[in-house]
């Protein structure tokens, strides 16, 4: 059923006020007119009728506010600010996807050839950081396995790996060796095949703001926030377990499965409980749920595993 994406989740436009007016280089006069909040609105383009997935969860989504303000993108800044308010020069347009790797289809394809012959639909899914604060974000996207499938990956591909692209002019982050640039992420082959596991192209209804990955980013719920890496340019299918940034740079804090797992403690904080952005920064943090909430549907990919040791 295809509804229109106005009617699917309530849009708030009431965006985070200096950052955003910044990054889509609006003036902050425009504040002082009725219309600021449209005009804000209309910098990202709708992306039509969506399709309401089953997958979605039941909770009430976070403001666009919440979703476009605060956010981890290290390519733009290190504060949750940053990618917001360092963000508005990047531009996602045209883009393209490089496929490489145990595949018998590869090649560099246009974005709209990736993402043109699946429907997008909107997933209300929860998202949880390692720094133990969450949010619920309506995203527009499609399956990864989808469209894993159409570039016939072969027997020897166990791992699919992603990577971001590397701008330094339009992403000031990259200017520092803050990381070991481009970032880049991976999953095991049933993990991405999973149909929890999307790409992502936008989020309330409407294409994806720089600052949360645009034009296409990956979706993994019931992993750590990290694990969704941003901006993709490069998928490859891969026989061994590929290198993954956070992973490399900090092992016994970041594992390769990032798991969201309240039993297995980040070493420098507890995992136990989160805090949810919108309800205030001296609200109570509620407990953390195995899998981010999604132990039903993933928990089986992980039967036998030590996921203290493979966190």
């Amino acid at each position: 059923m295809k509804i229109k994406s106005s009617e699917i989740t309530p849009e708030s436009v009431y965006l985070n006020r200096r950052a955003l007016l910044k990054a889509a280089g609006i003036s902050t006069a425009t504040l002082a007119t009725p219309a600021w909040g449209q005009q804000m609105a209309e910098q990202y383009a709708s992306l039509g009728d969506l399709i309401k997935s089953p997958y979605s969860t039941d909770a009430e989504p976070n403001s666009f506010e919440d979703i476009a303000s605060y956010n981890n993108f290290y390519e733009f800044g290190l504060g949750k600010s940053d990618p917001a308010a360092n963000s508005g020069d990047f531009k996602p347009k045209p883009w393209s996807v490089t496929i490489d790797g145990e595949a018998e289809i590869t090649g560099t394809f246009n974005l709209e050839d990736i993402v043109k012959p699946h429907p997008i639909e909107e997933r209300i899914y929860r998202l949880r950081c390692v720094e133990a604060w969450s949010m619920v974000v309506p995203w527009a996207g499609f399956s990864l396995g989808d469209l894993l499938k159409r570039f016939k990956p072969t027997s020897k591909a166990k791992y699919v790996s992603f990577e971001t692209v590397v701008r330094p002019r339009e992403m000031p982050g990259q200017r520092r060796a803050t990381l070991d640039w481009p970032y880049r992420e991976g999953l095991r082959m049933d993990e991405a095949m999973h149909p929890l596991t999307i790409l992502a192209t936008g989020l309330y209804g409407r294409e994806l703001p720089n600052q949360n990955g645009a034009p296409l980013r990956l979706v993994v719920p019931w992993k750590y926030g990290f694990k969704s890496i941003k901006s993709i340019v490069k998928i490859s299918f891969t026989e061994t377990e590929p290198y993954t940034t956070w992973n490399a740079s900090a092992p016994g804090e970041y594992g390769f499965f990032a798991n969201v797992n309240p039993e297995v403690d980040h070493p420098r904080w507890s995992q136990a409980r989160e805090r949810p952005i919108g309800a205030g920064f001296f609200a109570s943090k509620v407990p953390t749920l195995m899998f981010n909430g999604y132990a039903e549907e993933v928990a089986g990919l992980y039967t036998g595993m030590d996921l203290a040791r493979y966190y």
